[in-house]
């Protein structure tokens, strides 16, 4: 089969390639799935770079940690009666390949109602956003802010506060993000490109303040956060879209007792019990399946043009994960 290998960590379009690979087999409780559209995560980006949480033995790595595919064959303990099935799996590792295995229990039949765009998609990044949402202070009725708000959990957020009766407050550091935001009928948009951001920002929040924030860029903007947190206020880590370091004020900090906290989502799903994480997969499935939370793909490339595939990811402004066909 062909797949997208690489034999040393590196920067991705340097150092992936399609490669002719023998077609792994199912073992006891596993399944082999043909897969049908992989999505490119920024953290399918760290893992081939090296820094990530995960790192794959080398030589011969296949990336890919996410796809919607077709049961294609089962192992020992498995029921035949799964083969033909169009299912979805995240947190494995080696789907951007023409097949792939997966745990049995781990993949994650789909109605026809979900299309293969949205199943693709539909675990990684929406399950880490309702995990996270989960996890924070905010309640219906508070506010929550959160960075990168035109990324892929940024967008799933606002879904999901929307729907718990929780506001939002949306930053952006483009301007032609604000509008790309606003198109889609999401309010309360800022850009941290503005003079005068933070004062506005007060004005949407009021005076009591959010009960989270959310980061996922880093450096200067995470102080900014703790400003417009409340008392016992929190700001959360998702991710980190500069690396830079993080410039907090310790006078705020002890003054409204604000936590900080990471928040990693695989983490979070490992240890998650079986039957919270079977509710919350219900409840994405539902959003998607009623047309209420809406995942699009940025393009799909095959496996033969990965290097195409790759800038496509890097290229902001797309309006969904790019994909790779299998």
């Amino acid at each position: 089969m062909k797949a997208a290998v690489h034999n040393s960590f590196g920067e991705p379009i340097d150092v992936i390639e399609a490669t002719d690979v023998d077609t792994p087999t199912a073992g006891a409780g596993e399944v082999l799935v043909k897969m049908t559209l992989s999505p490119i995560h920024n953290h399918d980006l760290w893992t081939i770079r090296g820094n990530y949480g995960y790192k794959p033995e080398l030589p011969g790595a296949i990336a890919g940690s996410e796809a919607l595919g077709t049961v294609e064959a089962v192992g020992e303990g498995v029921d035949d009666a799964m083969i033909g099935q169009r299912v979805s799996i995240a947190g494995v590792h080696g789907t951007w390949a023409e097949y792939f295995v997966a745990p049995a229990t781990g993949v994650l039949p789909l109605p026809d109602a979900i299309s293969d765009v949205a199943g693709a998609q539909l675990i990684a990044m929406p399950f880490s956003a309702i995990s996270l949402l989960e996890t924070l202070k905010a309640q219906k009725g508070d506010w929550i802010v959160q960075t990168a708000a035109n990324g892929a959990v940024g967008k799933i957020m606002t879904t999901l506060a929307k729907s718990r009766g929780i506001n939002l407050l949306n930053l952006v550091r483009r301007e032609d993000a604000v509008k790309e935001l606003t198109d889609l009928g999401i309010d309360n948009v800022l850009s941290t490109s503005e003079a005068g951001w933070q004062d506005k920002a007060r004005e949407i929040i009021g005076e009591k303040g959010a009960a989270s924030a959310i980061d996922s860029v880093g450096g200067d903007i995470s102080a900014d956060l703790v400003d417009l947190l409340g008392l016992d206020g929190e700001l959360v880590v998702f991710g980190t879209a500069t690396g830079a370091p993080m410039p907090l004020n310790s006078g705020a900090l002890i003054m409204k007792h604000i936590t900080v906290k990471g928040f990693w989502g695989s983490r979070v799903s490992g240890d998650m019990d079986p039957e919270e994480r079977k509710r919350l997969i219900t409840e994405l499935v539902t959003l998607v399946a009623k047309g209420e939370l809406v995942l699009e793909d940025g393009g799909q490339f095959g496996l033969d043009d990965l290097s195409a595939a790759l800038k496509a990811s890097l290229t902001p402004g797309r309006p969904g994960k790019v994909m790779i066909r299998g």
